[in-house]
């Protein structure tokens, strides 16, 4: 018997690959792959960003989403088909991320407290109204390949990253010194 090759282990399979999960399909395309890449890349930043700054934003979006008027959009939206949804989520991005760039540049040209409050506000915008479409119509988007490729995609790159760099114990660690900074400050 060849001592190289164990008898619990099939020579046909990879030992690195595991037998549990689908085989990758190499990328057929190199500057498909690399964009890929550079997509999850720019999701992993901005779900950091978001993971962390959620919090601050989280308890205003409850409120708003609580209102009468905002359910009644959300069941409007529910009810559009998915490319309706999805102009109505990339209408505001195409508004309000010019406005904070806009906002940045005024912060920049030094007029620091309008420029806060432009791109406060334009985030505000941003969270409230694309998660409240989002929530809405999420099943909606689903049914789009490429919609669903992206939302697929986002949460994955999210779970990885919230699993890597420990986010839950991170989040309640800052909610746990926040509390206490509250209590002690008054």
């Amino acid at each position: 018997m060849n001592p190289d090759i164990r008898p619990d282990i099939r020579p046909d399979i990879r030992p690195d690959v595991r037998p549990d999960l689908p085989p990758r399909r190499p990328a057929r395309n190199p500057l498909l792959g690399a964009l890929r890449i550079a997509f999850r890349i720019v999701v992993g930043v901005i779900i950091i960003v978001d993971e962390l700054v959620r919090p601050l934003y989280e308890p205003l979006v409850r409120r708003i989403a609580a209102l009468a008027l905002v359910q009644r959009f959300e069941r409007w939206v529910s009810g559009l088909p998915p490319l309706a949804i999805l102009v109505l989520i990339g209408v505001p991005y195409g508004v309000v991320e010019p406005v904070k760039f806009l906002a940045m540049l005024h912060i920049a040209n030094g007029h620091v407290r309008t420029g806060t409050f432009v791109l406060l506000l334009a985030h505000l915008v941003s969270f409230v109204l694309i998660e409240r479409v989002y929530s809405a119509g999420r099943a909606q988007l689903m049914t789009l390949p490429a919609a669903a490729w992206v939302i697929t995609t986002a949460a994955m790159v999210r779970d990885r990253l919230s699993a890597w760099l420990r986010l839950a114990e991170l989040k309640a660690r800052v909610r746990v010194i926040w509390r206490w900074l509250r209590r002690h400050l008054r």
